[in-house]
Protein backbone atom coordinates (compact mmCIF):
# COMPACT_ATOMS: atom_id res chain seq x y z
CA UNK A 1 0.00 0.00 0.00
CA UNK A 2 1.12 3.49 -1.29
CA UNK A 3 2.37 5.50 2.20
CA UNK A 4 0.56 8.74 2.34
CA UNK A 5 2.72 11.67 3.90
CA UNK A 6 1.19 15.32 4.82
CA UNK A 7 3.75 18.20 5.15
CA UNK A 8 2.48 21.63 5.34
CA UNK A 9 2.85 25.24 7.13
CA UNK A 10 1.38 24.89 10.79
CA UNK A 11 -1.09 22.98 11.94
CA UNK A 12 -2.81 22.31 8.67
CA UNK A 13 -1.34 18.45 8.39
CA UNK A 14 -2.98 17.33 11.54
CA UNK A 15 -5.84 19.29 11.69
CA UNK A 16 -7.01 17.72 7.60
CA UNK A 17 -5.95 14.60 8.71
CA UNK A 18 -8.03 14.30 11.57
CA UNK A 19 -11.08 15.58 9.44
CA UNK A 20 -10.44 12.98 6.61
CA UNK A 21 -10.18 10.10 9.22
CA UNK A 22 -13.80 11.71 10.68
CA UNK A 23 -15.03 10.89 7.31
CA UNK A 24 -13.47 8.03 6.27
CA UNK A 25 -11.67 6.58 8.98
CA UNK A 26 -8.71 5.50 10.24
CA UNK A 27 -5.89 4.91 7.74
CA UNK A 28 -2.83 2.95 8.27
CA UNK A 29 0.22 4.45 6.59
CA UNK A 30 -0.23 7.88 6.46
CA UNK A 31 1.51 10.83 8.52
CA UNK A 32 1.13 13.96 9.02
CA UNK A 33 4.00 16.51 9.89
CA UNK A 34 4.11 20.48 10.32
CA UNK A 35 6.57 23.12 9.62
CA UNK A 36 5.60 25.64 12.88
CA UNK A 37 6.67 29.37 12.71
CA UNK A 38 10.01 28.90 15.06
CA UNK A 39 11.26 26.04 12.57
CA UNK A 40 13.47 26.10 9.46
CA UNK A 41 13.79 23.34 6.89
CA UNK A 42 15.90 20.87 8.05
CA UNK A 43 13.01 20.43 10.87
CA UNK A 44 10.54 19.73 8.40
CA UNK A 45 13.13 17.75 6.73
CA UNK A 46 14.05 15.52 9.60
CA UNK A 47 9.90 14.68 10.40
CA UNK A 48 9.27 14.36 6.85
CA UNK A 49 12.59 11.32 7.00
CA UNK A 50 11.25 10.02 9.75
CA UNK A 51 7.96 9.78 9.42
CA UNK A 52 8.73 7.73 5.58
CA UNK A 53 10.56 4.97 7.86
CA UNK A 54 7.44 4.01 9.62
CA UNK A 55 5.53 3.24 6.19
CA UNK A 56 5.38 -0.56 5.25
CA UNK A 57 6.67 0.02 1.88
CA UNK A 58 9.30 3.49 1.98
CA UNK A 59 9.34 2.83 -2.00
CA UNK A 60 5.59 3.55 -2.53
CA UNK A 61 5.52 7.35 -1.26
CA UNK A 62 2.46 9.87 -2.15
CA UNK A 63 4.09 13.65 -0.58
CA UNK A 64 1.31 15.68 -0.22
CA UNK A 65 1.85 19.72 0.39
CA UNK A 66 -0.46 23.14 0.69
CA UNK A 67 1.91 25.41 -1.40
CA UNK A 68 3.89 24.48 -4.65
CA UNK A 69 7.47 26.20 -4.07
CA UNK A 70 7.25 26.73 -0.22
CA UNK A 71 9.66 24.56 2.42
CA UNK A 72 7.60 21.19 2.93
CA UNK A 73 7.55 21.28 -0.93
CA UNK A 74 11.47 22.26 -1.20
CA UNK A 75 12.19 19.48 1.20
CA UNK A 76 10.04 16.73 -0.05
CA UNK A 77 11.12 17.81 -3.84
CA UNK A 78 15.18 16.80 -2.31
CA UNK A 79 13.78 13.71 -0.59
CA UNK A 80 12.40 12.55 -3.89
CA UNK A 81 16.14 12.35 -5.38
CA UNK A 82 16.72 8.93 -5.82
CA UNK A 83 12.83 7.86 -6.05
CA UNK A 84 11.88 9.74 -9.26
CA UNK A 85 10.47 6.31 -10.64
CA UNK A 86 8.58 5.53 -7.82
CA UNK A 87 7.34 8.63 -5.37
CA UNK A 88 5.16 11.43 -6.26
CA UNK A 89 4.56 14.88 -4.85
CA UNK A 90 0.97 16.86 -5.34
CA UNK A 91 0.78 20.44 -4.38
CA UNK A 92 -2.68 22.16 -3.31
CA UNK A 93 -3.65 19.99 -0.60
CA UNK A 94 -6.98 20.43 0.41
CA UNK A 95 -9.92 17.73 2.11
CA UNK A 96 -11.67 16.40 -0.81
CA UNK A 97 -7.93 15.62 -2.10
CA UNK A 98 -6.46 13.84 0.58
CA UNK A 99 -9.93 11.93 0.83
CA UNK A 100 -9.28 11.09 -2.66
CA UNK A 101 -6.36 9.38 -1.90
CA UNK A 102 -7.64 7.62 0.74
CA UNK A 103 -10.10 5.86 -1.12
CA UNK A 104 -8.35 5.44 -4.32
CA UNK A 105 -4.91 3.44 -2.95
CA UNK A 106 -6.68 0.55 -2.69
CA UNK A 107 -7.54 0.06 -6.24
CA UNK A 108 -3.90 1.73 -7.64
CA UNK A 109 -0.69 -0.01 -7.28
CA UNK A 110 2.11 3.20 -6.94
CA UNK A 111 2.32 5.97 -5.52
CA UNK A 112 2.58 7.99 -9.37
CA UNK A 113 -0.40 6.33 -10.20
CA UNK A 114 -1.87 7.57 -6.91
CA UNK A 115 -1.18 10.98 -8.14
CA UNK A 116 -2.51 11.09 -11.49
CA UNK A 117 -5.87 9.24 -10.11
CA UNK A 118 -6.46 12.03 -7.87
CA UNK A 119 -5.13 15.52 -9.57
CA UNK A 120 -8.45 16.60 -10.39
CA UNK A 121 -10.59 15.61 -6.72
CA UNK A 122 -8.53 19.07 -5.59
CA UNK A 123 -10.25 21.40 -8.10
CA UNK A 124 -13.60 19.38 -8.12
CA UNK A 125 -14.01 19.37 -4.70
CA UNK A 126 -14.22 23.62 -5.07
CA UNK A 127 -17.57 24.67 -5.46
CA UNK A 128 -19.51 28.43 -4.85
CA UNK A 129 -22.73 28.71 -3.33
CA UNK A 130 -24.97 30.04 -4.53
CA UNK A 131 -24.44 28.12 -7.85
CA UNK A 132 -25.06 31.16 -9.95
CA UNK A 133 -21.59 31.92 -8.65
CA UNK A 134 -20.23 28.85 -10.01
CA UNK A 135 -18.22 29.12 -12.97
CA UNK A 136 -20.23 27.09 -16.05
CA UNK A 137 -18.91 23.93 -17.41
CA UNK A 138 -19.60 22.50 -20.43
CA UNK A 139 -21.91 19.23 -20.31
CA UNK A 140 -21.00 16.53 -23.05
CA UNK A 141 -24.08 15.57 -25.27
CA UNK A 142 -24.39 11.61 -24.85
CA UNK A 143 -27.15 9.49 -26.37
CA UNK A 144 -28.87 8.96 -22.86
CA UNK A 145 -28.96 13.06 -22.02
CA UNK A 146 -30.93 13.06 -25.78
CA UNK A 147 -33.22 10.52 -24.85
CA UNK A 148 -33.54 11.83 -20.62
CA UNK A 149 -37.47 11.58 -19.78
CA UNK A 150 -38.73 10.96 -22.98
CA UNK A 151 -38.74 6.91 -23.00
CA UNK A 152 -42.42 5.71 -23.33
CA UNK A 153 -43.28 3.67 -20.31
CA UNK A 154 -42.36 0.05 -20.40
CA UNK A 155 -39.36 0.21 -22.16
CA UNK A 156 -36.12 -2.04 -21.21
CA UNK A 157 -32.77 -0.16 -20.05
CA UNK A 158 -30.27 -2.51 -19.51
CA UNK A 159 -31.54 -5.43 -17.08
CA UNK A 160 -34.49 -3.33 -16.70
CA UNK A 161 -33.38 -3.51 -12.73
CA UNK A 162 -31.45 -0.52 -10.34
CA UNK A 163 -28.47 -1.85 -8.59
CA UNK A 164 -28.41 -1.26 -5.19
CA UNK A 165 -24.65 -0.62 -4.30
CA UNK A 166 -25.60 0.50 -1.00
CA UNK A 167 -28.96 1.04 1.07
CA UNK A 168 -28.12 2.37 4.64
CA UNK A 169 -30.16 3.84 7.58
CA UNK A 170 -28.29 6.91 8.69
CA UNK A 171 -30.77 9.85 10.99
CA UNK A 172 -28.57 12.35 9.58
CA UNK A 173 -28.95 10.99 5.66
CA UNK A 174 -26.25 13.00 2.88
CA UNK A 175 -23.25 14.01 4.97
CA UNK A 176 -19.74 13.85 5.01
CA UNK A 177 -18.89 9.91 5.42
CA UNK A 178 -21.66 9.28 2.48
CA UNK A 179 -20.76 12.14 0.05
CA UNK A 180 -17.74 10.54 0.01
CA UNK A 181 -16.31 7.59 1.97
CA UNK A 182 -19.73 5.05 1.01
CA UNK A 183 -20.20 7.18 -2.58
CA UNK A 184 -16.50 6.19 -3.22
CA UNK A 185 -16.42 2.66 -2.06
CA UNK A 186 -19.79 2.15 -4.01
CA UNK A 187 -19.64 3.89 -6.40
CA UNK A 188 -23.39 5.07 -7.35
CA UNK A 189 -24.49 7.02 -9.88
CA UNK A 190 -27.92 8.58 -8.03
CA UNK A 191 -28.19 9.00 -4.42
CA UNK A 192 -31.96 8.73 -3.27
CA UNK A 193 -33.10 9.62 -0.23
CA UNK A 194 -36.14 7.49 0.96
CA UNK A 195 -38.38 9.50 3.01
CA UNK A 196 -42.20 10.84 3.22
CA UNK A 197 -41.06 13.49 5.86
CA UNK A 198 -37.92 15.02 3.81
CA UNK A 199 -39.67 14.92 0.75
CA UNK A 200 -42.32 17.06 1.84
CA UNK A 201 -39.58 19.69 2.88
CA UNK A 202 -38.26 21.80 0.26
CA UNK A 203 -35.63 22.98 2.36
CA UNK A 204 -34.34 19.73 3.10
CA UNK A 205 -34.27 18.52 -0.45
CA UNK A 206 -32.29 21.60 -1.46
CA UNK A 207 -29.93 21.01 1.20
CA UNK A 208 -29.65 17.06 0.40
CA UNK A 209 -29.32 18.44 -3.70
CA UNK A 210 -26.74 20.48 -2.75
CA UNK A 211 -24.50 18.01 -0.43
CA UNK A 212 -24.02 15.32 -3.70
CA UNK A 213 -20.69 14.52 -4.96
CA UNK A 214 -19.55 15.49 -8.07
CA UNK A 215 -20.86 13.86 -10.70
CA UNK A 216 -23.77 11.76 -8.50
CA UNK A 217 -27.20 12.94 -8.83
CA UNK A 218 -29.21 13.30 -5.66
CA UNK A 219 -33.18 12.71 -5.62
CA UNK A 220 -35.79 12.66 -2.91
CA UNK A 221 -38.48 10.49 -2.83
CA UNK A 222 -41.59 9.11 -0.77
CA UNK A 223 -41.16 5.72 -0.20
CA UNK A 224 -44.61 4.80 -2.41
CA UNK A 225 -42.88 6.78 -5.30
CA UNK A 226 -39.28 4.87 -4.64
CA UNK A 227 -41.38 1.45 -4.48
CA UNK A 228 -42.85 2.49 -8.10
CA UNK A 229 -39.26 3.23 -9.12
CA UNK A 230 -38.23 0.13 -8.28
CA UNK A 231 -40.53 -1.34 -10.84
CA UNK A 232 -39.84 0.57 -13.60
CA UNK A 233 -37.37 -0.74 -16.09
CA UNK A 234 -36.74 2.33 -17.55
CA UNK A 235 -34.36 2.91 -14.58
CA UNK A 236 -32.27 -0.08 -15.66
CA UNK A 237 -29.07 1.59 -15.77
CA UNK A 238 -29.36 2.90 -12.14
CA UNK A 239 -26.68 2.26 -9.47
CA UNK A 240 -28.48 4.10 -6.55
CA UNK A 241 -27.55 4.59 -2.98
CA UNK A 242 -30.30 4.48 -0.82
CA UNK A 243 -30.67 6.58 2.36
CA UNK A 244 -33.82 6.27 4.99
CA UNK A 245 -34.10 7.99 8.08
CA UNK A 246 -35.17 5.08 10.12
CA UNK A 247 -35.52 1.19 10.09
CA UNK A 248 -39.44 1.54 9.63
CA UNK A 249 -38.74 3.41 6.34
CA UNK A 250 -36.62 0.67 5.33
CA UNK A 251 -38.95 -1.95 6.08
CA UNK A 252 -41.58 -0.59 4.38
CA UNK A 253 -39.53 -0.23 1.07
CA UNK A 254 -38.61 -3.62 1.56
CA UNK A 255 -42.69 -4.94 1.74
CA UNK A 256 -43.32 -2.52 -1.19
CA UNK A 257 -40.69 -4.95 -3.29
CA UNK A 258 -37.42 -2.40 -3.23
CA UNK A 259 -35.69 -5.23 -3.63
CA UNK A 260 -32.63 -4.31 -0.58
CA UNK A 261 -30.91 -7.55 0.28
CA UNK A 262 -28.66 -5.74 2.91
CA UNK A 263 -28.74 -2.67 5.02
CA UNK A 264 -25.85 -0.56 6.30
CA UNK A 265 -26.97 0.74 9.27
CA UNK A 266 -24.57 3.49 10.19
CA UNK A 267 -26.23 6.43 12.55
CA UNK A 268 -29.43 6.16 14.62
CA UNK A 269 -29.76 9.28 16.92
CA UNK A 270 -31.30 9.10 20.42
CA UNK A 271 -33.60 10.56 21.98
CA UNK A 272 -35.75 9.95 24.88
CA UNK A 273 -36.95 6.55 24.86
CA UNK A 274 -34.24 5.37 23.00
CA UNK A 275 -31.31 3.10 24.13
CA UNK A 276 -27.43 3.60 23.20
CA UNK A 277 -25.87 0.50 22.10
CA UNK A 278 -23.43 2.01 20.48
CA UNK A 279 -21.19 4.99 19.66
CA UNK A 280 -23.51 5.89 16.44
CA UNK A 281 -26.68 3.72 17.29
CA UNK A 282 -29.95 4.37 19.66
CA UNK A 283 -33.11 2.07 19.26
CA UNK A 284 -36.37 2.12 21.10
CA UNK A 285 -39.15 -1.02 20.64
CA UNK A 286 -40.25 0.42 17.18
CA UNK A 287 -37.02 0.25 15.89
CA UNK A 288 -35.87 -3.22 17.31
CA UNK A 289 -39.30 -4.61 16.02
CA UNK A 290 -38.62 -3.37 12.23
CA UNK A 291 -35.12 -4.67 12.52
CA UNK A 292 -36.62 -8.24 13.59
CA UNK A 293 -39.15 -7.73 10.81
CA UNK A 294 -36.56 -7.31 8.16
CA UNK A 295 -34.30 -10.20 9.38
CA UNK A 296 -37.45 -12.30 8.47
CA UNK A 297 -37.92 -10.79 5.30
CA UNK A 298 -34.06 -12.09 4.26
CA UNK A 299 -32.26 -8.96 4.84
CA UNK A 300 -28.59 -8.79 6.15
CA UNK A 301 -27.28 -6.09 7.95
CA UNK A 302 -23.79 -4.14 7.96
CA UNK A 303 -23.65 -2.51 11.00
CA UNK A 304 -20.55 0.22 10.36
CA UNK A 305 -20.06 4.30 9.96
CA UNK A 306 -17.82 4.05 7.51
CA UNK A 307 -16.30 1.20 5.02
CA UNK A 308 -12.88 1.27 7.12
CA UNK A 309 -14.68 0.49 10.10
CA UNK A 310 -15.09 -3.29 11.59
CA UNK A 311 -18.29 -4.43 11.12
CA UNK A 312 -20.68 -5.04 14.45
CA UNK A 313 -23.27 -7.93 15.32
CA UNK A 314 -26.41 -6.87 14.60
CA UNK A 315 -28.33 -9.76 17.13
CA UNK A 316 -26.16 -8.38 20.02
CA UNK A 317 -27.06 -4.63 19.71
CA UNK A 318 -30.64 -5.80 19.31
CA UNK A 319 -30.16 -8.06 22.40
CA UNK A 320 -28.48 -5.14 23.91
CA UNK A 321 -31.33 -2.54 23.35
CA UNK A 322 -33.97 -4.84 24.15
CA UNK A 323 -32.09 -5.23 27.71
CA UNK A 324 -32.02 -1.57 28.77
CA UNK A 325 -35.88 -1.32 27.48
CA UNK A 326 -37.12 -3.86 30.11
Amino acid sequence: MTGILIATHGNFAPGVLQSASMIFGEQPDVAAVSLLPSEGPEDIRRKMEEAVKTFSDPEQVLILVDLWGGTPFNQANGMISGHEGTWAIVAGLNLPLLIEAFASRDVVDTAQALAAEIAASGTDGIKLYPESLQPAKPEPVTAAAQHKGVLPEGTVVGNGQIEYVLARIDSRLLHGQVATAWTKTTGPNRIIVVSDEVAHSELRKSMIREAAPPGVKANVVPISKMIQVAKDPRFGNTRALLLFETPQEALAAVKGGVAIKELNVGSMAHSEGKIVVNKAISMDTDDIKAFVELKKLGVAFDVRKVPADSRENMDDLLKKAAAGLR
